[in-house]
């Protein structure tokens, strides 16, 4: 395990945050509705490793389906660089970070990250996807 404290952003830099990310287990990719329509890449940390530093006024909330989870998004640009939730089956609360949001993280060590495959679409979040749909996201 190889945790280092990444800071992150919107595109525009309204929100920003930081968050103890453990780069070498890697980032998951999704096919529910929502991940897969904007290619989510993210990865999971307890909320007491993720600190939002600015923009909490400036970031819209968006929930869908149980509600669980929450996904805000910056009222200028858009950019949704993280989420939080809380889902008792995974592990309980959590802060979902987009690591294409990550500020200080090289391409070189995004392309060397692990990645694995969700299958949200029909909730079985514990099996991937096929092939070819593992491909597109």
């Amino acid at each position: 395990m190889s945790i280092r404290t990444c800071t992150g952003s919107c595109h525009c830099g309204n929100v920003r945050f930081e968050a103890d990310i453990d780069l070498d287990a890697g980032g998951g990719k999704c096919n529910c509705s929502i991940c897969r329509k904007t290619r989510n890449w993210s990865a999971s940390v307890k909320p007491e490793a993720f600190r939002l530093l600015s923009g909490a006024d400036e970031v819209i909330d968006y929930q869908f389906g149980t509600g669980s989870v929450h996904w805000p998004f910056c009222r200028t640009c858009g950019v949704r660089a993280y989420g939080h939730g809380d889902i008792p089956e995974a592990g309980g609360r959590f802060y979902s970070v987009r690591l294409n949001c990550l500020d200080d993280v090289s391409a070189e060590a995004l392309a060397a990250m692990p990645v694995r495959y969700a299958n949200g679409r029909d909730n079985d979040w514990w099996h991937e996807p096929g092939d070819a749909e593992k491909r597109w996201l």
